[in-house]
């Protein structure tokens, strides 16, 4: 049984529809109901077993929650993807609101960690657990996106963190892996393009702009495939760039 976070759209949409082809049972979260209920729907259609449940994973309660939900509905979670992030906020630092930043700490790095760890006795137990976070280059190249620091320093906590996890876990049967998912057209790349320069930062706004003009962006599918392929290896405490 896999649990895939931030699962409605984009490449944690790729990642869940790919996991049921391969047959696992899929739990869905994100924010929007309507996007994981189609979702949902799509790998229902395909035969196989998909549960929709709209959870604020930067909400540490209601991650609880939903993990023990998904665990009654559909079994023990032997699969967990922590795809969940947000971009935000842009700008020089010296104009961030603190409690921004602090909030998007809490979905890009506390929300994975206090899900592997109510997740991780089970899977210790059982001998068998597959867990990879879905991280960015920018943690490998941090001047490479001025004007998100909490977005860029988050990812690069987030890769330490899977890295001394699966040092940690090895021999255990468990494995934690860290996925690059390389440039892609989703939500996120267009949210940042609808962006202010004057508040992001023109260097960092003319960057995304870019981008989607060189025609070089990878589809959401294409980039979930590469962790897919990589998913089925076994391998731990590695760096999966989408590239490679």
């Amino acid at each position: 049984m896999a649990l895939v976070t931030g699962a409605g759209r984009g490449i944690g949409r790729e990642i869940a529809l790919g996991l049921a082809r391969d047959g696992a049972r899929v739990a869905l979260l994100a924010r929007t109901t309507k996007e994981i209920d189609g979702v949902a729907h799509e790998i229902n259609v395909l035969g196989h077993t998909a549960l929709a449940l709209t959870a604020d994973i930067g909400d540490a309660t209601t991650a609880k929650q939903a993990v023990r939900t998904v665990s009654e509905e559909l079994g023990p979670i032997e699969i967990l993807v922590n795809n969940a992030a947000v971009v935000w906020p842009l700008g020089a630092s010296a104009t961030i609101d603190p409690a921004q930043w602090e909030l998007a700490a809490q979905i890009n790095l506390l929300a994975p960690v206090r899900l592997t760890i109510a997740i991780l006795p089970g899977m210790i137990e059982r001998a068998w657990g597959r867990i990879v976070n879905v991280s960015s280059g920018v943690a490998a190249n941090p001047d490479g996106m001025i004007g998100g620091n909490a977005y860029t320093a988050t990812k690069a906590a987030l890769e330490a963190h899977t890295l001394n996890l699966a040092a940690e876990l090895r021999e255990s049967g468990v494995t934690a892996n860290v996925f690059r998912p390389g440039a892609v057209d989703t939500a996120m790349q267009g949210w940042i393009r609808e962006q202010d320069p004057a508040v992001i930062g023109r260097d960092l706004h003319e960057r995304f702009i870019a981008m989607r003009k060189s025609g070089t962006l990878l589809t959401p599918e294409q980039s979930a495939s590469a962790l897919l392929e990589r998913l089925r290896t076994g391998g731990t405490g590695q760096i999966w760039n989408v590239s490679d």
